[in-house]
């Protein structure tokens, strides 16, 4: 076993997700800054439908994010040329946000990063090792979504 191996099990599970995550979005935005964007903003590209649009109402949720966050990237988005903003045709109280042709080589761009990321790790983690990690996220999002974790009141003292 190597250091960070050892030093990795001294640490509590929430570190070891935080900091993974931290390393995981600090690469991402390395990379999306290469090519003059934000890992926000890669995530946004992805989660915009390439031929129909999304509706901005579902964006949001589908990202994980707050109204106020999503509305920032979409303005800085459609400072950039990426996306378009045109009223739904099923529902005119709506908006869709569609991609630019831009919108689309970027969104492209960023699939190529998370691609990347995933046959990096695919080549480095044997896939039972890879299939237990997915397990172990699974049960946690459960545990969460189900609200089983914090069942009683921790006090403070």
């Amino acid at each position: 076993m190597d250091s960070f191996t050892i030093e990795m099990k001294e640490k509590t599970i929430d570190y070891v997700l935080r900091a993974t995550w931290m390393a995981v979005s600090k690469m991402y935005n390395e990379e999306a800054g290469k090519a003059g964007s934000t890992m926000a903003t890669g995530f946004a590209l992805l989660s915009i439908d390439p031929e129909d649009g999304t509706p901005s109402t579902s964006l949001g949720p589908k990202m994980g994010m707050e109204a106020t966050s999503l509305s920032r990237i979409l303005k800085t988005m459609e400072a950039k040329g990426l996306i378009t903003r045109k009223k739904n045709p099923n529902d005119g109280r709506s908006v869709l946000i569609h991609l630019t042709d831009f919108g689309k080589e970027m969104r492209d761009y960023s699939k190529r990063v998370v691609l990347r990321f995933d046959e990096a790790v695919k080549e480095a983690v044997p896939e039972k090792d890879l299939l237990t990690f997915i397990e172990v996220a699974g049960t946690i999002m459960e545990l969460i979504s189900e609200k089983k974790i914090y069942t009683e009141e921790i006090s403070i003292r």
